[in-house]
């Protein structure tokens, strides 16, 4: 991407004031971004986030810190997609309620290139995160698939590893698809434990 050249994003915006996300949907709007939704109950978030699958979401803080909170909890329960918290002046007890609810990153009365930033910043931030939980659930299946080959095979880690190594590279395979399919297939052939007696 140019330097000057903007993603396009899909936002979902939410506040409980109407006048605040008024203006809030003309700010992104103007940033060249599609606003997908704005919501302002609390009961219909979570299922037009889960409908519409946003890029990002926006949760300005209006007169109720319970009811921002709530908003944030549903929208974090409902997407895989990063969430701002906007506030008009700074509220840390706020921002550590939001923090535990799922919040990504914070931004206090900005003007829209400050926002346009946080966007760009956040999105990038969350994909290094996801990225880095896939590396660890990779990871895992990996040390679960070298045991079950070391149990199977009465060899140490090392030869497990290169079985692995080796099937997958034989293969044209990733070696976590290896991995996880050891791990699969060996739960599947686990003995069942026996009907109880009657």
């Amino acid at each position: 991407m140019a330097e000057n050249e903007i993603q396009h994003l899909r936002v979902l915006i939410a506040n409980e004031r109407r006048d605040r996300l008024e203006l809030l949907a003309q700010v992104v709007s103007g940033l060249g971004h599609e606003v997908i939704a704005r919501e302002i109950e609390v009961e219909e978030v979570g299922a037009v986030t889960a409908r519409e699958h946003p890029d990002v979401a926006l949760v300005g803080l209006g007169l109720s810190s319970q009811h921002a909170l709530d908003l944030i909890e549903r929208i974090v329960r409902e997407s895989a997609c990063p969430v701002i918290a906007l506030l008009t002046a700074e509220e840390p007890g706020y921002v550590r309620e939001a923090a535990k609810r799922g919040v990504f990153a914070y931004i206090v009365d900005t003007t829209p290139d400050e926002l346009q930033s946080a966007i760009d910043i956040t999105l990038q931030r969350f994909t290094e995160y996801h990225n880095l939980q896939g590396a660890f659930g990779r990871r895992a299946v990996i040390e679960q698939a070298k045991g079950i080959l070391m149990a199977r095979n009465g060899i140490d880690a090392d030869k497990a590893f290169a079985k692995l190594r080796e099937h997958s590279q034989h293969n044209g395979q990733k070696l976590a698809d290896v991995a996880t399919a050891i791990v699969d297939s060996h739960l599947l052939l686990l003995p069942q434990d026996p009907p109880p007696a009657a």
